[in-house]
């Protein structure tokens, strides 16, 4: 097995950022590198703390996966008992570039970002400069919804999914270069599918009215707000929220077709940061993994976390979409910005991203404090059943094979089930 970044230069990478941010004269960056300085234990890979995963069995099954014909990079982290385990990156940046993918590449996260904007509005909801069940209007004068519902619907159905609007409404205006500003105001011209908060569909559009709230009640550019709130003071040294913000580092992976042709960039979801404009290197999503089990109670205290992960509501339609799981999942609900799962008789909390070119998932247990992450830069998701092989061992389960290895194309229904979830452009689900 390779062998996994340690301390050295991840401390080393964490306390240069942080002293970066000393040097700023905010009172919240002063504390930002106060908090980050405490969380430099976390940033680093604890081998004495691996307990239920088999490694061995974990980084051979990632060997095999990325022998698939799909496959060009991944970056996959382990969390745990509130401890970074694993970190390993596959594959290459760039089909045929020879670039390797270690954990210091930095991937797009697609639509689990929405999880960043749903923290980042409970956050400010704590100190009492938003109230989840106000009216979104009051928040986000740009969005509209049929029949004047901006004034019925809540701060908290915009974060759940339930504004009474068909899924993933205007998307596809996005993608032909539409100002997202504008389609916002556009979506009252809609007809209403539902009463706001008594349905649920997936939204984008409308889901990064929420970028527009932080950004009013903070008086910063959204990346801004987020960065001082929550990347700085978590230690998410390679966070960002722009393509210039990607392209800037180091170590990108670059978006590829599930046939490995390389894709063009385009800033499309970066338009609307809410939804899906996250950036990050693997280890800086397992950071902000632990932040949401709770280990960082100095910058994500319980409160926060119960609002954002709390049952809001019961999807179907997501348990139909992994009947390929069906043997260990039970109901699916919808919180702010997360999904949670009763898996085999344990609660776990996630989501995934899909964006052309990207995927992503983030998916743990909140008791056990235990989970794992991967970034990835190619249109498949065959590599979404790593989630569920890793919680199997997680709970001692017996295996399965939930990557489909051993199947051919034809024979595997891992694609079928979840390409569902991305179209060509959108910011996934």
């Amino acid at each position: 097995m390779q062998t996994a970044h340690k301390i050295g230069l991840g401390a080393f990478i964490l306390l240069m950022g942080a002293s970066l941010l000393a040097m700023r004269p905010h009172a919240a960056d002063d504390r930002a590198f106060r908090i980050a300085r405490a969380h430099l234990k976390l940033a680093s890979v604890s081998t004495a703390d691996r307990r239920d995963v088999d490694y061995r069995l974990l980084d051979a099954r990632l060997r095999q996966l990325m022998t698939k014909p799909t496959m060009v990079g991944m970056a996959v982290g382990v969390v745990e008992n509130g401890r970074i385990t694993f970190l390993q990156g596959y594959g290459e940046t760039e089909a045929g570039s020879g670039d390797r993918v270690t954990p210091d590449t930095v991937f797009r996260w697609a639509s689990t970002s929405k999880g960043v904007a749903a923290t980042m509005v409970a956050k400010l909801s704590e100190q009492g400069k938003i109230r989840l069940d106000a009216p979104v209007a009051d928040y986000a004068p740009d969005l509209r919804l049929p029949n004047g519902n901006e004034r019925v619907a809540t701060v908290g159905d915009l974060l759940s999914h339930r504004l009474g609007l068909y899924r993933n409404a205007y998307d596809n205006k996005l993608e032909e270069g539409q100002d997202p500003s504008f389609l916002r105001a556009s979506l009252g011209q809609l007809s209403a599918v539902c009463a706001p908060g008594t349905c649920w569909d997936y939204q984008n559009i409308a889901y990064d009215a929420s970028s527009e709230m932080v950004s009013r009640v903070t008086g910063l550019p959204y990346e801004q707000a987020v960065e001082r709130y929550l990347f700085n003071p978590i230690g998410m040294s390679s966070g960002s929220v722009s393509l210039a913000g990607l392209e800037s580092n180091r170590s990108w992976a670059r978006p590829h077709t599930a046939g490995k042709r390389a894709l063009p960039m385009v800033d499309t979801y970066y338009k609307v940061p809410g939804a899906a404009g996250i950036n990050s290197n693997i280890k800086d999503m397992s950071l902000w993994m632990l932040a949401q089990m709770g280990e960082m109670p100095d910058v994500l205290d319980a409160r926060v976390l119960n609002t954002v992960h709390a049952p809001y509501v019961v999807t179907p339609t997501e348990r139909g979409r992994l009947r390929k799981f069906l043997e260990r999942v039970g109901t699916a609900w919808y919180g702010y910005g997360w999904r949670s799962y009763d898996y085999a008789g344990h609660r776990i909390v996630g989501h995934r991203g899909g964006i052309r070119g990207y995927r992503s998932f983030i998916l743990f247990d909140p008791e056990k404090k235990s989970g794992v992450v991967a970034l990835w830069n190619s249109d498949t998701w065959q590599p979404g059943g790593l989630e569920f092989e890793v919680m199997d061992m997680i709970y001692h389960l017996p295996f399965r094979d939930w990557l489909e290895l051993n199947k051919s194309a034809a024979e595997s229904i891992a694609g079928a089930d979840n390409e569902a979830e991305a179209n060509n452009g959108d910011g996934g689900h």
